[in-house]
């Protein structure tokens, strides 16, 4: 095992507590280094960017350390990061700026297995929406119907690295090939699968790769990341004097700086979590070895859970796909899912229920109307012995 979980527990404060977390797919809980950056910026002298003086140089810093953070977590450029409170808040700001240059029946492909916060913006738009399905059998994407979704109308194909309904991983570069051949940008949600596996933008073939830090140890803060040439021709709505430049233009008002050192932070907790990614390494290569294990400890670990599963009577799974991200959606016996989570929580057991804002894919379903399901999403602070309490409150 490449991964020291008992040191990595270790390191995040919240789980003395006792509960059993696994509820990351909706926020994990912060790593210690991550509070002591927010904290220790909090109790410097920092002043809102500018040169006169060190504490305005200071927050300058901090902004230029976040960015070369996300920048190396993705395999992006720190002069393509774009900070904002959420995802969802970054989304509605690059689909009303793109829409700009958006005229009458120009068309935008978006999926039923998305988190809303990668539908809702574009279909308000008020461009032409062209739907993909889900395979509802293996909870997946299938990527042949995009050939006759995409076409010379269409501006942008919104679809998600990873759901965090059904842990199914799309084929993100197939469809982005497809949708390039049309001439197409794609905007593709990171939020869920950032935290599981190494990313790289590029080989995805990511215009915008949007991701939240509290989903990887950090604080509630997000990124979306694009190419600088991707961001030069867009012009966001703005004040006169905010400004003009590159990724600045796009974020509004004064950022969070204690909350971008606690970016960086986590983003450096995440790049020592293996101990095959020395510090010699340069950080985009210890994230990329931390990463890979992670990814490795977290998918027997769901192994573990969908064993456990399947031995007990009166547990559906809701999908089974391939190469998935370690999340499980399941319901008990006809029982409300929400009745389920409480029981667990009841038990201390951290678990979501309902349609944990993947409100197309549950419609699809047809389970949306009775309560959704239970999720059980795994993180790399998680045991196999937590695995065995879940599946031991179940039985």
């Amino acid at each position: 095992m490449e991964l020291d979980v008992a040191r990595i527990r270790s390191g995040y404060p919240a789980l003395a507590e006792g509960f059993v977390h696994f509820d990351g797919a909706g926020g994990t809980q912060p790593a210690a280094a991550v509070i002591d950056a927010i904290a220790a910026t909090m109790r410097t002298a920092v002043s809102n960017r500018g040169t006169a003086f060190a504490p305005a140089r200071r927050s300058g810093e901090i902004v230029a350390a976040a960015r070369a953070a996300v920048a190396d977590l993705v395999g992006g450029r720190p002069d393509g990061v774009v900070f904002g409170p959420s995802a969802t808040a970054l989304t509605y700001l690059v689909a009303r700026t793109l829409a700009q240059g958006w005229g009458p029946g120009d068309e935008v492909v978006v999926s039923r297995l998305d988190h809303d916060a990668n539908v809702r913006p574009w279909v308000q738009t008020g461009a032409t929406i062209r739907w993909a399905d889900v395979d509802l059998a293996t909870g997946e994407l299938p990527v042949e119907q995009y050939r006759d979704l995409i076409g010379p109308r269409t501006r942008l194909v919104a679809l998600t690295a990873a759901s965090n309904a059904t842990g199914a991983v799309p084929a993100v570069r197939e469809i982005a090939d497809l949708a390039h051949a049309a001439g197409a940008l794609t905007y593709v949600d990171g939020v869920h699968a950032t935290a599981h596996r190494p990313t790289d933008v590029a080989a995805l073939g990511a215009d915008f790769y949007v991701t939240s830090a509290y989903k990887w140890s950090g604080p509630h803060y997000a990124a979306v990341v694009a190419d600088p040439a991707t961001w030069a021709p867009l012009e966001p709505v703005k004040l006169i004097p905010s400004p003009s430049t590159t990724p600045d233009r796009f974020e509004y008002g004064t950022l969070s700086f204690e909350l971008l050192a606690g970016v960086t932070a986590a983003v450096d907790h995440l790049a020592a979590l293996s101990p095959l990614a020395p510090a010699a390494l340069d950080r985009r290569a210890r994230l990329t070895a931390s990463m890979t294990a992670v990814t490795a400890y977290e998918n027997a670990l769901t192994d573990r859970l969908l064993a456990g599963l399947s031995d007990i009577d009166g547990v559906s799974i809701l999908a089974a796909p391939a190469g998935r991200c370690p999340t499980v959606s399941f319901r008990l016996d006809g029982r409300p899912p929400a009745e389920t989570a409480r029981i667990l929580g009841e038990q201390n057991i951290c678990v979501s229920s309902g349609d944990y804002y993947a409100a197309e894919y549950f419609e699809a379903a047809g389970l949306r109307d009775t309560g959704g399901a239970v999720r059980a999403s795994i993180y790399h602070y998680n045991t196999a012995s937590e695995i065995d309490r879940l599946l031991d409150a179940l039985s």
